[in-house]
C-alpha cells in the first residue's frame, strides 16, 4: 500500500510498503506523489527495481549503457579506458535497438559491423562480453526483462564463424640494433618534447606499463632502497589500490636508477616523473618505427623484452613477478621468450 503525507515544509511524502519492499520520495505536488507511488506499485507488482536511479523509461540498448555507467559511478567504481570504449560503440553501434531487438542475428550483424571496421576477435568478443553485463545488471539490479540467452547463442555461432576469439600471445622481441636504431632516432629529433629515447630504455630495465611510466611521481622514489611505488597497477582480480613497490635495477641491459637521475636533471623534481600522456608515447613510438621501417613491433612489446631479459640475467619467477607485477605466476610464461642462443650459452657457463 502507498501513503501520502504533508511535510512541514510543505512538500508531498509519499511511502510505499509492499510485498515487503520499501521506498519513498518527496514532492513539491500532491498529485506528482500519487502519480509516483502508483508507478511505484505497479513496478513492485511486475517485480522490477523500485531504485530511485532506474529512469521511468528503459527502451533500447542506449538506455541500458546509461543505466549501467550511472550505477557504476553512484557506487564510485568509474569506468576504465577499455570498457568505456566498448560501452560508447555499443551506444553507438546498436544503441537505437530497442529491447525486445537485442536478438542473436542482430548482435550477429553488429560483430560482423565490427569486423568490417578492423576490430579483431579479441576486440569484439570484449563488445559482446559489455553487452552481456549490461543486460545482466538491469535484469539483476533493476528488474528489467532481457533474453540474455540471445547473447550466448550469439557468442557460440560468432565462435564458429571465428569472429571472436582469444589473442595470440605475441613472441615478438626487438632486436637491439631495433633498439639502438629507435633510441638515436629519439635522441636526434629536437621537435619530440618527450625524452622517447630515455622512455624506451626505462621501458626495457623496469618492464612497466606505458601508463605505469607516466603515472609514477618523484614523490614515490624511496632513494635509500631504491624502489619506486606504482599505484593502482593492473591486476585482473584487483583493479584498484593494487599499489606495488618496485626495484630499480641494472638487469636488462639499462640502469633505471640512472635514467632516473637523468631525469631528474633535467626536470623538476615535482609531480610526475614522465609527465606525458601515454597515448603520445605509443604514437611517437609507431611513428618512429614506421620511419625507421620496424615492423610489427609495439611499445608494449618493450615489456616483454624487460621481462624476457630478468629471465636471461638469472632471475628466478618470484623475483621477475616482483618487477613486472604479476600475481599470477602462470601469466608470466608468456614473457619468457627466451632465445635459443641464450639457452645454449648459459648452458656452456655451466660446464666450463
Amino acid at each position: 500500500m502507498s501513503s501520502i503525507t504533508k511535510l512541514p515544509s510543505g512538500n508531498w511524502r509519499a511511502q510505499v510498503r509492499r510485498k515487503g519492499r520499501y521506498v519513498s520520495q518527496s514532492f513539491l505536488r500532491r498529485k506528482d506523489a500519487e502519480e509516483w507511488a502508483l508507478k511505484m506499485e505497479r513496478r513492485v507488482d511486475r517485480g522490477e527495481s523500485v531504485s530511485k536511479h532506474r529512469p521511468d523509461l528503459i527502451n533500447t540498448v542506449a538506455d541500458l549503457v546509461d543505466l549501467h555507467i550511472a550505477d557504476m559511478l553512484d557506487v564510485r567504481k568509474p569506468l576504465r579506458r577499455s570498457k568505456a570504449y566498448s560501452l560508447n560503440k555499443l551506444r553507438d553501434d546498436i544503441g537505437h535497438l530497442r529491447l525486445n531487438q537485442i536478438e542473436r542475428e542482430r548482435i550477429i550483424e553488429f560483430a560482423r559491423d565490427r569486423r568490417s571496421e578492423g576490430a579483431g576477435p579479441v576486440t569484439i568478443a570484449m563488445d559482446i562480453s559489455y553487452l552481456k553485463t549490461i543486460m545482466l545488471h538491469a535484469t539483476a539490479v533493476h528488474g528489467v526483462p532481457l533474453q540474455v540467452e540471445q547473447v550466448d547463442l550469439a557468442r557460440v555461432a560468432l565462435f564458429r564463424l571465428g569472429l571472436v576469439g582469444k589473442g595470440r600471445e605475441r613472441d615478438r622481441r626487438p632486436t637491439q640494433e631495433e633498439l639502438d636504431q629507435l633510441i638515436a632516432h629519439f635522441e636526434s629529433n629536437e621537435r619530440l618534447k618527450s625524452p622517447m629515447a630515455r622512455i624506451v630504455k626505462f621501458a626495457i630495465a623496469t618492464a612497466m606499463r606505458q601508463s605505469e611510466i607516466c603515472s609514477i611521481e618523484w614523490s614515490d622514489i624511496d632513494e635509500r632502497k631504491r624502489t619506486v611505488l606504482v599505484r593502482d597497477r593492473k591486476d585482473p582480480r584487483n583493479k584498484d589500490g593494487n599499489d606495488q613497490r618496485v626495484p630499480l635495477v641494472d638487469l636488462a641491459g639499462y640502469d633505471a636508477w640512472a635514467l632516473l637521475a637523468e631525469q631528474r636533471a633535467s626536470r623538476p623534481t615535482k609531480g610526475r616523473i614522465f609527465p606525458y600522456n601515454p597515448r603520445s608515447i605509443g604514437t611517437a613510438f609507431r611513428r618512429a618505427c614506421q620511419e625507421l621501417e620496424i615492423e610489427d613491433l609495439h611499445f608494449h612489446d618493450l615489456r616483454h623484452e624487460g621481462t624476457s631479459r630478468l629471465f636471461e640475467a638469472g632471475l628466478q619467477i618470484e623475483q621477475v613477478a616482483l618487477v613486472t607485477g604479476h600475481k599470477d605466476w602462470k601469466m608470466l610464461k608468456r614473457y619468457t621468450h627466451l632465445s635459443a642462443d641464450m639457452i645454449v650459452n648459459f648452458a656452456r657457463g655451466r660446464s666450463a
